[in-house]
């Protein structure tokens, strides 16, 4: 299995959130994963907007990978959510966001935290994958996506 999916599963899939802004999707991060990780919700989502200040996790092509370094996380975990309409979030391409897979670390992580997110953005850089993201409607089908790449880029 690769790095993206082995931190994904399907409870932490969120389909079909309304937000406003990129601090609303930040917040719901936290409340997501917080629910699994046994952290605050607000710790959480401080981390991804201190990290998003920084600059833009948006890659362009609706996509965005809010990542952080979180002190007392045991192991790494990931989220998606799926907006029910797109946020701006800076990417590079002007276009707003709808898929938002968030990357948490622990704080010491640092080549495991690098890995994951060079392989998160292989993915999303992959236009089929996206495409077959996108047709799917719940969170087992999301979930299966991550698992399936790369076969569905062949």
């Amino acid at each position: 299995m690769n790095r993206v999916a082995a931190v994904l599963s399907p409870e932490r899939i969120r389909m079909g959130f309304t937000a406003v802004n990129k601090n609303q999707v930040l917040d719901e991060a936290g409340r997501l994963l917080a629910s699994f990780e046994g952290s605050e919700p607000t710790s959480i989502a401080a981390s991804l907007a201190a990290r998003e200040r920084l600059g833009s996790t948006g890659l362009g092509s609706g996509v965005a990978i809010p990542h952080a370094r979180l002190q007392g996380l045991r192991e790494a975990v990931a989220a998606l959510i799926r907006l029910s309409f797109a946020v701006e979030f800076d990417a590079p391409d002007g276009k707003p966001v709808s898929d938002v897979l968030v990357v948490l670390v622990p704080e010491q992580a640092t080549e495991e935290h690098l890995q994951l997110l060079a392989q998160a953005a292989e993915m999303f850089s992959d236009r089929q994958f996206r495409d077959y993201l996108h047709k799917q409607t719940d969170s087992l089908g999301v979930y299966q996506a991550f698992v399936d790449w790369p076969k569905i880029a062949e």
